[in-house]
């Protein structure tokens, strides 16, 4: 029987593509998920699957970052929201993508792919995957605009504490100053380099740099304190993987 583990940070996708594959390919046999790079690659030493879906990007270590670690008879689909840029690139090479969000028809030919697919994923068609998906990261966010009025302020990325939502805007924090944007915290998260800003909660996005210490509550969440700001964060039950390494 093909055995496959999910990957993915987002618990609602993980769930709706664990019940799509069920229903598409009741042969094959998941036998794990993992929510983050790091779960991912103790999932598949521990159980050696031959295929893994894998989302590219996760806070720590990226889909790209996993997908060079791992061993070269593992079948890899990698999981994305990049535009059409990306997905041309994807097409030429052997390893298959799945654009969010996932459709029955677009992983129903996913699925014949993998049937059909050497036991054996050429490592130079990964290496060439690899190469072509990493242009678009030349586009990570790096200046935001804040204003009030007529005056708008230029806020280097790398100075921001944290992001939270309020009502239909968003406050940006750094150490000093909080300022209004007009970005949504959805828009950030596609936006910002993942392995520096962690979404912790559905409207709060925290420097991973600024955080002091992360300490557990009794409902397994988590409090964070930061560096340069004494506001205390607290992630939703949805995060709370990405401090379990701390």
């Amino acid at each position: 029987m093909t055995t496959a583990i999910l990957v993915d940070d987002e618990p609602n996708l993980l769930s709706y593509l664990d019940l799509k594959l069920r229903e598409c390919w009741p042969e094959l046999d998941i036998i794990g998920h993992a929510a983050n790079g790091l779960e991912a690659l103790v999932l598949v030493k521990k159980r050696q699957p031959d295929i893994i879906f894998l989302d590219i990007r996760m806070p720590g270590q990226s889909g790209l970052v996993v997908a060079e670690k791992l061993p070269k008879d593992i079948r890899v689909v990698f999981v994305t929201a990049y535009d059409q840029y990306a997905v041309d690139a994807f097409q030429k090479a052997a390893v298959d993508y799945l654009l969010k969000p996932v459709t029955v028809d677009r992983l129903k030919i996913t699925i014949e792919r993998l049937k059909a697919a050497p036991i054996e994923q050429p490592s130079a068609d990964l290496k060439a995957l690899m190469a072509a998906i990493k242009e678009p990261e030349a586009f990570v966010l790096k200046w935001i605009k804040a204003g009030s009025g007529e005056v708008t302020e230029l806020v280097n990325v790398d100075d921001v504490v944290f992001f939270k939502s309020e009502q239909k805007y968003t406050v940006l924090f750094t150490k000093t100053h909080e300022h209004l944007i007009r970005k949504s915290i959805s828009e950030l998260v596609d936006e910002l380099d993942p392995d520096t800003f962690w979404q912790i909660h559905r409207g709060v996005i925290v420097n991973a740099r600024e955080i002091l210490n992360a300490k557990k509550d009794f409902r397994g969440r988590y409090q964070l304190n930061l560096k340069s700001r004494s506001e205390v964060l607290r992630t939703s039950p949805s995060y709370s993987h990405l401090f379990r390494q701390m």
